[in-house]
C-alpha cells in the first residue's frame, strides 16, 4: 500500500533524526525506521474501527431510544439505512481485521465521548442527510457514503489526531499517510469478499516479483544515504560555491544526499523520477527557497555524473 513517496518520507524522517543525534548505530536507525513504518498500519486499525465504532454507538443509540417510556413513532420505527451499512457490516467480520484489532488491542470504550461528539457531527450534515433519504439502495452507495464521512469527519477530526499523538508521538506525522491508506482499503473492497479475505499488506507488492523490494528500497536507501554520507558532502560543497556547508540547511543537505544515493545506488529508478520526488519533498520539508536551491544543486550533478559515468541506469529513458 506505502507508495515509495511514503517510504522516501519514512527514510528523510529517520535519517533527520540519525543526522542530529551523536553515536546513534546505523542498525539501531534502522530498526527505529521499520518499526516506526510498520505501526502506520496500527494507525490504519484505529481510524477504520474507529468507522465501526460509530456505526455500533449509533445502533446502540437508536435501541436505547425504543426504550423510553414515551418514545417517538421516529423512535419506535427508525430509518436504519446507517446501521447497516452494508460495507461495515462486511468490515466487522472481517477476519483480518480484527486480528489487527486485537492485536494493537483498539478500545473505544473510555472515549465515548468523543465518538458521540462526532457522530452527531456526521447526523448533523447534509450528507447523512442526503444519504438517508435517497431512494438508492446497494453495497456500492454505502461504500461510497462511509468514504464521504471518513474524509470529512474522520480524517480531519481534531479530537482524534490529539487521541492519537496521546498513544504515539510519531503518529502525528503519520496521520495523513494512515488516512490515504484507509481510503485505499476501502476502496478495494469488493462485494464479493468474503470473511477470510486478507487486507493489503503495508508494502506494496502489486506487479513486484520480490514482495519485499518495496522494504529493501527503504532500507537501501537509508543505509546508502549514510554510508556515503562523507562522499556526497564533498559533492554539495564543491557545486554550493557560493554557500559554505555549515549555513545550508541540515534538510536540504538530506534532500540532496538521499537523491544522490538514488541516481548512483538504485539503477532503475529514472533520473527525473528522483529529481521531481525530492523537489516535491523540499516543498513540504524544508524552506521556502530550497526547492530552487536543491533542483539547481542535482541539475549540476547530474551533469557531472554523466561524465564520469556514475549514472548507471538499467533501461531504455531512465538517464534522460
Amino acid at each position: 500500500m506505502l507508495s515509495r513517496r511514503h517510504l522516501r518520507i519514512k527514510a528523510l524522517q529517520a535519517l533527520y533524526a540519525y543526522f542530529i543525534t551523536e553515536n546513534l548505530e546505523i542498525i539501531i536507525g534502522e530498526k527505529n525506521m521499520l518499526r516506526s513504518t510498520e505501526k502506520i498500519y496500527g494507525l490504519v486499525a484505529y481510524q477504520l474501527s474507529f468507522l465501526v465504532e460509530i456505526v455500533k454507538f449509533a445502533t446502540n443509540r437508536s435501541e436505547e431510544a425504543k426504550k423510553k417510556f414515551y418514545p417517538t413513532e421516529d423512535e419506535l420505527n427508525p430509518n436504519e439505512k446507517f446501521l447497516h451499512n452494508r460495507f461495515i457490516q462486511q468490515l466487522s467480520q472481517n477476519r483480518d481485521f480484527m486480528r489487527k484489532v486485537n492485536a494493537y488491542k483498539i478500545n473505544w470504550i473510555d472515549e465515548q465521548d468523543m465518538v458521540r461528539k462526532i457522530f452527531l457531527e456526521i447526523k448533523e450534515s447534509g450528507l447523512y442527510e442526503k444519504f438517508m433519504s435517497s431512494d438508492k439502495d446497494s453495497y456500492a452507495e454505502d461504500k461510497i457514503f462511509i468514504t464521504k464521512i471518513f474524509k470529512h469527519f474522520i480524517a480531519q477530526s481534531e479530537s482524534l489526531e490529539s487521541f492519537y499523538e496521546e498513544l504515539d508521538i510519531y503518529w502525528a506525522d503519520d496521520l495523513d499517510v494512515a488516512n490515504i491508506l484507509v481510503l485505499k482499503i476501502i476502496n478495494g473492497f469488493d462485494e464479493t469478499w468474503h470473511e477470510l479475505q486478507p487486507l493489503p499488506e503495508l508494502y506494496s507488492t502489486e506487479g513486484k516479483d520480490d514482495p519485499e523490494e518495496d522494504k529493501k528500497f527503504l532500507l537501501q536507501l537509508y543505509r546508502k544515504t549514510i554510508v556515503k554520507s562523507k562522499e556526497f558532502e564533498k559533492m554539495i560543497d564543491e557545486k554550493a560555491s557560493n554557500w559554505e556547508l555549515e549555513r545550508i540547511a541540515l534538510m536540504d543537505i538530506i534532500l540532496i544526499k538521499m537523491a544522490l544515493a538514488e541516481f548512483i545506488e538504485f539503477p532503475s529508478i529514472p533520473v527525473k523520477v528522483t529529481m521531481n520526488e525530492y523537489i516535491e519533498l523540499s516543498k513540504y520539508y524544508s524552506t521556502p527557497k530550497s526547492r530552487v536551491f536543491i533542483n539547481g544543486i542535482l541539475d549540476n550533478m547530474i551533469t557531472d555524473l554523466k561524465k564520469e559515468n556514475k549514472l548507471l541506469k538499467i533501461g531504455r529513458g531512465l538517464i534522460e
